[in-house]
């Protein structure tokens, strides 16, 4: 596996988590302080378009990674979830990242 493949789904993981946490505040803004509700909606579509392409890295990732649905799921949902894309993704980097070297390692003999 390419090692590109494992960067664009950590860069993605990162930008949707902190695009998620910026739209939390917006929306403590807007409700609790009725206030921010331009900024929440452009927030909550920034985060919306960033989801999508962090959907479409996370499975190319998981399809050439061979997970199991169970866990494809659990990875693709944790963009929803605040502060558990950190999380996932490092486990995942870690579980990942020994494909990446196996397959340099093979592409080079």
């Amino acid at each position: 596996m390419k090692r590109s493949v494992l960067t664009r789904y950590r860069l993605m993981a990162y930008v949707t988590a902190v695009m998620l946490l910026i739209l939390c505040a917006c929306m403590v803004a807007k409700y609790g302080f009725d206030t921010g509700a331009d900024l929440t909606f452009a927030v909550s579509q920034a985060h919306g378009v960033l989801f999508m392409v962090y959907l479409v890295f996370a499975f190319d990732l998981g399809s050439k990674a061979r997970w199991p649905f169970g866990k494809l799921l659990w990875v693709l949902a944790s963009g929803t979830i605040p502060l558990a894309a950190f999380f996932v993704e490092r486990k995942v980097r870690a579980e990942v990242e020994p494909l990446v070297s196996d397959g340099l390692a093979t592409s080079e003999a």
